[in-house]
């Protein structure tokens, strides 16, 4: 990528990353890029929206307890 067009992807990112602050997505810079990956090849934006709330819903994973003999 020439230096140009990683500035302008640069500057997108940051653009994104504040909207996203703004509306209080609570995605952090690293998801909210790799959702814009993801649009870029042609995933529905919706779509991933949606999974992105569904992942949020489960509860996070716990240790499993070691079974004792």
């Amino acid at each position: 990528m020439d230096p140009e067009a990683a500035r302008n992807a640069r500057e997108s990112l940051d653009l994104a990353f504040h909207m996203s602050n703004i509306l209080d997505t609570g995605l952090d810079r690293h998801t909210l890029s790799l959702l814009i990956a993801l649009s870029d090849l042609g995933l529905n934006p919706e779509a991933l929206a949606t999974l992105v709330k569904e992942l949020r819903k489960e509860p996070p994973p716990t240790a499993a307890a070691p079974s004792v003999p």
